[in-house]
Protein backbone atom coordinates (compact mmCIF):
# COMPACT_ATOMS: atom_id res chain seq x y z
CA UNK A 1 0.00 0.00 0.00
CA UNK A 2 1.43 3.30 -0.67
CA UNK A 3 2.44 5.93 1.58
CA UNK A 4 0.65 9.53 1.74
CA UNK A 5 1.87 12.36 3.42
CA UNK A 6 -0.58 14.53 4.72
CA UNK A 7 0.73 17.88 4.41
CA UNK A 8 -0.93 21.56 5.10
CA UNK A 9 -1.14 22.11 1.62
CA UNK A 10 -3.05 18.68 1.19
CA UNK A 11 -5.51 19.00 3.88
CA UNK A 12 -5.75 22.94 2.81
CA UNK A 13 -7.18 21.56 -0.70
CA UNK A 14 -10.31 19.65 0.90
CA UNK A 15 -11.31 23.31 1.98
CA UNK A 16 -11.35 24.49 -1.64
CA UNK A 17 -15.15 26.54 -1.99
CA UNK A 18 -16.14 27.43 1.12
CA UNK A 19 -16.89 30.92 1.04
CA UNK A 20 -18.68 33.61 3.28
CA UNK A 21 -22.30 33.41 3.17
CA UNK A 22 -23.86 35.98 1.23
CA UNK A 23 -27.66 35.28 3.10
CA UNK A 24 -28.39 33.52 6.49
CA UNK A 25 -25.72 34.51 8.63
CA UNK A 26 -22.06 33.60 8.48
CA UNK A 27 -20.16 30.65 7.68
CA UNK A 28 -19.41 28.55 11.16
CA UNK A 29 -16.54 27.08 9.78
CA UNK A 30 -14.92 30.55 9.27
CA UNK A 31 -16.16 31.81 12.63
CA UNK A 32 -14.65 28.83 13.62
CA UNK A 33 -11.45 29.32 12.13
CA UNK A 34 -11.56 32.71 13.81
CA UNK A 35 -12.08 31.85 17.07
CA UNK A 36 -8.78 29.79 17.05
CA UNK A 37 -7.55 33.13 16.83
CA UNK A 38 -9.02 34.44 20.35
CA UNK A 39 -12.72 35.43 18.63
CA UNK A 40 -15.63 34.94 20.08
CA UNK A 41 -17.64 32.31 17.92
CA UNK A 42 -20.30 34.49 16.98
CA UNK A 43 -18.17 36.37 15.07
CA UNK A 44 -19.08 37.85 11.66
CA UNK A 45 -17.24 36.33 8.50
CA UNK A 46 -16.76 39.80 7.01
CA UNK A 47 -13.84 39.77 9.20
CA UNK A 48 -10.34 39.31 6.93
CA UNK A 49 -9.71 35.49 7.46
CA UNK A 50 -6.61 34.62 5.82
CA UNK A 51 -4.41 33.90 9.04
CA UNK A 52 -7.44 32.00 10.71
CA UNK A 53 -7.84 29.81 8.10
CA UNK A 54 -3.93 28.74 7.96
CA UNK A 55 -4.43 28.33 11.87
CA UNK A 56 -7.04 26.18 11.60
CA UNK A 57 -5.13 23.27 8.97
CA UNK A 58 -1.95 23.90 11.42
CA UNK A 59 -4.27 23.44 14.58
CA UNK A 60 -5.58 19.96 12.74
CA UNK A 61 -2.00 19.24 12.24
CA UNK A 62 -0.58 19.86 15.64
CA UNK A 63 1.45 22.36 13.84
CA UNK A 64 3.32 25.78 15.26
CA UNK A 65 0.97 28.37 14.18
CA UNK A 66 0.57 31.75 14.84
CA UNK A 67 -3.00 32.49 17.23
CA UNK A 68 -3.48 35.73 14.98
CA UNK A 69 -5.68 36.91 12.53
CA UNK A 70 -3.05 38.97 11.31
CA UNK A 71 -1.23 37.94 8.08
CA UNK A 72 1.77 39.16 9.00
CA UNK A 73 2.10 37.22 11.97
CA UNK A 74 3.35 34.43 10.44
CA UNK A 75 6.23 36.42 9.51
CA UNK A 76 7.83 34.55 12.56
CA UNK A 77 6.06 30.59 12.76
CA UNK A 78 8.32 28.47 10.90
CA UNK A 79 11.65 27.90 9.48
CA UNK A 80 12.69 31.28 7.18
CA UNK A 81 13.50 30.31 3.65
CA UNK A 82 14.18 31.96 0.17
CA UNK A 83 12.44 31.84 -3.17
CA UNK A 84 14.44 28.84 -4.63
CA UNK A 85 14.14 26.84 -1.87
CA UNK A 86 10.04 27.15 -2.25
CA UNK A 87 7.98 23.78 -2.43
CA UNK A 88 4.22 22.76 -2.49
CA UNK A 89 2.75 21.56 0.62
CA UNK A 90 4.64 23.11 4.11
CA UNK A 91 5.39 26.78 2.69
CA UNK A 92 3.69 29.40 3.76
CA UNK A 93 4.07 32.88 1.31
CA UNK A 94 3.52 36.09 3.59
CA UNK A 95 2.04 39.39 1.21
CA UNK A 96 2.15 42.73 1.61
CA UNK A 97 -1.46 44.44 0.84
CA UNK A 98 -1.10 47.97 0.23
CA UNK A 99 0.48 48.30 3.87
CA UNK A 100 4.44 49.40 4.87
CA UNK A 101 6.12 47.15 2.63
CA UNK A 102 8.61 46.18 5.53
CA UNK A 103 7.97 42.76 6.96
CA UNK A 104 9.29 43.88 10.36
CA UNK A 105 6.21 46.13 10.81
CA UNK A 106 3.44 43.25 11.89
CA UNK A 107 0.37 44.91 12.39
CA UNK A 108 -0.09 46.72 9.06
CA UNK A 109 -2.37 44.83 5.93
CA UNK A 110 -1.35 41.51 4.38
CA UNK A 111 -2.44 38.33 3.36
CA UNK A 112 -0.95 34.44 3.50
CA UNK A 113 -1.12 31.21 2.36
CA UNK A 114 -0.25 28.12 1.03
CA UNK A 115 2.16 28.35 -1.82
CA UNK A 116 0.52 26.12 -4.63
CA UNK A 117 3.50 26.98 -7.58
CA UNK A 118 4.83 28.89 -9.47
CA UNK A 119 3.81 29.96 -13.45
CA UNK A 120 7.27 30.88 -15.00
CA UNK A 121 5.03 32.50 -18.20
CA UNK A 122 4.25 35.57 -16.16
CA UNK A 123 6.82 35.47 -13.16
CA UNK A 124 4.03 34.68 -10.65
CA UNK A 125 2.73 32.54 -8.34
CA UNK A 126 -0.14 30.35 -7.02
CA UNK A 127 -1.40 30.28 -3.43
CA UNK A 128 -3.96 28.37 -1.93
CA UNK A 129 -5.69 31.08 0.92
CA UNK A 130 -9.05 32.10 2.93
CA UNK A 131 -10.96 34.67 2.34
CA UNK A 132 -9.48 35.41 -1.76
CA UNK A 133 -12.70 36.35 -2.90
CA UNK A 134 -14.46 35.35 -0.30
CA UNK A 135 -13.49 31.39 -0.21
CA UNK A 136 -10.66 29.41 -0.18
CA UNK A 137 -8.98 29.11 -3.03
CA UNK A 138 -6.05 28.93 -5.12
CA UNK A 139 -5.37 32.49 -6.85
CA UNK A 140 -1.63 34.57 -8.86
CA UNK A 141 0.09 36.71 -6.71
CA UNK A 142 3.09 38.84 -8.02
CA UNK A 143 6.29 38.77 -6.62
CA UNK A 144 6.77 42.29 -5.76
CA UNK A 145 4.12 41.83 -3.02
CA UNK A 146 6.25 39.18 -0.75
CA UNK A 147 7.33 39.73 2.54
CA UNK A 148 8.50 36.45 3.35
CA UNK A 149 8.28 32.49 2.82
CA UNK A 150 7.85 30.02 6.21
CA UNK A 151 8.48 26.68 5.87
CA UNK A 152 5.95 24.94 8.31
CA UNK A 153 7.76 21.99 10.98
CA UNK A 154 6.89 20.39 13.40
Amino acid sequence: MPSIELTPFSLAQRYIGIHELATNGDHPLIQWWLSLCGFPTDVTDEVPWCSAFLNGICWELRLPRSKSAAARSWLKVGQAIQWEDLRVGWDVVILNRGGIPNPTVLNAPGHVGLYAGSDLSDESYQMLAGNQGDAVSIAKFHPMDVLGFRRLTF
